[in-house]
């Protein structure tokens, strides 16, 4: 034990050194590295205005779940969650940009600086598990017909992405990769080091966050993609011999031809179509952070260069600017949602008039479609 406490300390008098080195060769006039001061205010303003959606909005997600039980649904529940982690994303991270880039100095002091970097990898890597539950979700549902998620596993599945989010982004916070104050970022960064280690545990968290569920995401969506074009395409065939076959057993002159049938896809589609989307805005969110944190570990020049601070602005904006996306997306495709909001908001600010509820479906593995006389059932 002894030993191991003695290598500990020879690595941070190492890292130390190295930080000492990192100070030496940096630029020291950030004034001309950063973002004018107008402009640093108009995206201060701005972050403000997304902290208070993003706030409010989310915020009325997990209300409308918690006071409604029939809204509790497994993928409410999910969804309830990545709105409490884009809650916490930002009360605890957001802020502290916003003030650091209208400041262009860190204030909060060193300690804060590697807890606030510890929080931001912790929100986001929650609601990007949670993103990874509901493609996977999808894909056993459209893809493979089995309805595996019910709340009691949703609960559980939510419990274990909290205590993998936890323990992947901990090790930040006592040292385990470079995080330097931002001088040169409004925000804690992954800074440049040579040290494997540091590396390594970079690189397992940037994997962590973006590339395994993007790639687990792409291919569940892929599959899902082909799967309802496939399944369009037999229904819908189906629907036609059926319906010809109809009416030519009736043969009668005087009887009525039946109704053209219409299968109901738009529930099933429609679903996937909002997840998908939100898909879409992790992946054009965060790919340039990714790519950024990337260059700020492994390449010097980059982490050195007069361009890094502008970079770190806009890249950080892009990544905050997720959980803002989402509940705007909630309002805009999922009309239980909409209409939900709508009978919560004369409860604090009376304006809405109250809307009837209206009627609980579910998507279900075994769903038949069946070409009746007038209507397809469901």
């Amino acid at each position: 034990m002894s030993a191991f406490f003695s290598v500990m300390a020879r690595n941070e008098t190492l890292r130390d050194g190295f930080g000492a080195l990192n100070v030496s060769t940096q630029f020291t006039d950030f004034s001309s590295t950063a973002l004018p001061p107008p402009l640093r205010f108009l995206l201060a303003i701005i972050m403000l205005v997304m902290i208070a959606i993003g706030f409010v909005g989310n915020a009325i997600v997990c209300l409308i779940v918690y006071q409604k039980p029939a809204m509790r649904s497994a993928i409410n529940l999910l969804l309830a969650t990545l709105a409490f982690s884009d809650i916490m994303l930002s009360l605890f991270c957001m802020p502290f940009t916003a003030i650091t880039v209208v400041t262009v100095d860190w204030n909060f002091g060193a300690y804060f600086c590697r807890l606030s970097a510890m929080l931001y990898w912790f929100f986001v890597l929650e609601g990007v598990s949670i993103l990874l539950i509901i493609s996977v979700d999808r894909f056993l549902i459209i893809v493979q017909r089995q309805d595996k998620l019910n709340p009691r596993r949703a609960k559980v599945m939510i419990a274990v992405s909290w205590t993998f989010s936890f323990c992947i982004s901990f090790p930040s916070l006592v040292g385990w990769t470079f995080i330097e104050v931002p001088s040169r970022a409004p925000q804690c960064v992954l800074g440049y080091t040579e040290f494997p280690a540091d590396r390594a545990y970079a690189v397992t968290l940037i994997v962590a966050v973006f590339f395994v569920p993007f790639s687990v995401m792409l291919y569940s969506y892929l599959c899902i993609l082909n799967t309802v074009r496939r399944n369009t395409v037999r229904i819908h065939n189906h629907t036609d011999n059926m319906c010809l076959s109809q009416v030519r057993k009736l043969g009668l002159m005087g009887l009525p031809k039946p109704h053209q049938m219409n299968v109901d896809m738009s529930f099933k589609t429609r679903a996937f179509t909002t997840i998908l989307i939100l898909f879409v805005g992790f992946s054009l969110c965060w790919l340039p952070h990714t790519v950024f944190s990337l260059m700020s570990v492994f390449s010097r020049q980059f982490y050195y260069s007069p361009s890094f601070y502008i970079t770190s602005t806009y890249v950080l904006w892009l990544s905050y600017l997720k959980s803002v996306f989402n509940p705007v997306i909630y309002c805009w495709r999922i009309k239980k949602f909409r209409e939900a909001c709508l009978e919560f908001m004369p409860k604090t600010l009376k304006i809405f008039p109250k809307v009837p509820g209206r009627t609980k479906r579910r998507i279900r593995p075994s769903t038949i479609y069946v070409c009746s006389e007038y209507q397809s059932a469901v």
